[in-house]
């Protein structure tokens, strides 16, 4: 097998000029894998369509959900909210070959290979604290029979499969509450203090956890497990920073509440990690901590990749040439 392991993510579809930049996304090799890291976007049917025309391009395609897929918003149609909007996007994406982070890890064979690709649903905890050191979604379907309003997951997988024809290639052709309110009451707190509002707040929802750090805490468990099943070497995908080092290079300290939690920060050294893969930031590099490689692979928001360059940065080559 050869190809490439490539990673992205913040593409922020909503924005016309990185939606185009999404469209045009192409493998420059058919047996690339492509890591895309959180953040598609805010709006349902725009992250499932991004997603499922994306497998029509690359070999394999791997997502894992940002706090903006999670984000429920009063133009969004699809009104879900918490794990009914995760499970509905994981569902999504499975129906068009995308692998979350509640599939099977696949495992890379290409070159630097066989590696483990472990996609991380994390959230954050609002732990990492300040001063820690260190384009429109496809045209909706008409009501349902007998007047009743249609299932708006439904009108999205049914316009993106309409937009997005099946593969019909054979497969084998295929190349935490618990103490953190106060937390939270200190960082929304210490953020309006600095003047800032982060987004989260009022837009992510954690139903039916009483919040986004209990609900947290319950998939740090539940990745950890996952994570000790795994034989030999890995790559880390996430959309959240692992540990709070990457976090001390925003110009506004006040954001880190919402940049991860604490509870991740051993996984680097303890499950044989090649690389870490993550997003959010919106601060691409990367850097080496504990001899491990970690790379942010944000894309960002125009005025932010502008002033970078002419054009949004490349998918990240993980593994191959």
């Amino acid at each position: 097998m050869a190809g490439r392991l490539l990673a992205i993510s913040d593409l922020h579809v909503g924005y016309p000029e990185n939606r185009a930049y999404a469209d045009a996304l192409a493998p420059a090799d058919p047996a690339d894998w492509l890591i895309v890291a959180g953040d598609v976007g805010e709006v349902f049917g725009d992250v499932g369509f991004v997603l499922a025309s994306l497998t029509r391009r690359f070999a394999k395609v791997i997502w894992t959900p940002g706090n903006h897929e999670l984000w429920t918003l009063p133009s969004d149609p699809v009104a879900l909210r918490g794990v009914a909007r995760y499970a509905a996007l994981v569902k999504t994406c499975q129906r068009f070959g995308v692998l979350t982070p509640e599939d099977d890890f696949p495992v890379w064979d290409g070159p630097g290979g066989p590696v483990t690709v472990a996609p991380l649903f994390t959230l954050y905890d609002y732990s990492f604290r300040p001063d820690s050191p260190v384009t429109s979604a496809p045209a909706a379907a008409a009501p349902g029979a007998a007047g009743q309003a249609a299932d708006p997951v439904a009108v999205v997988l049914a316009a993106i499969d309409q937009a997005v024809p099946a593969d019909t290639t054979p497969a084998d052709t295929r190349l935490a509450d618990g103490g953190q309110a106060g937390g939270r009451q200190a960082a929304v707190a210490a953020a309006r203090q600095a003047g800032i509002s982060p987004a989260d707040e009022g837009r992510l929802h954690a139903d039916p956890y009483p919040s986004v750090a209990a609900w947290c805490r319950d998939r740090v468990a539940v990745s950890e497990r996952r994570l000790a099943a795994v034989d030999g070497p890995v790559v880390l995908v996430s959309h959240w920073p692992l540990l709070r080092a990457p976090v001390a290079a925003l110009r506004r300290q006040a954001f880190a509440p919402w940049c991860g939690t604490t509870l991740t920060a051993g996984w680097h050294r303890r499950h044989g990690v090649l690389a870490a893969v993550y997003g959010h930031l919106h601060i691409p590099r990367t850097t080496h901590i504990d001899g491990v490689r970690f790379e942010e692979v944000s894309v960002g928001y125009p005025r932010e990749w502008r002033r970078r360059g002419t054009a949004p940065p490349p998918p990240r080559v993980i593994l191959g040439d």
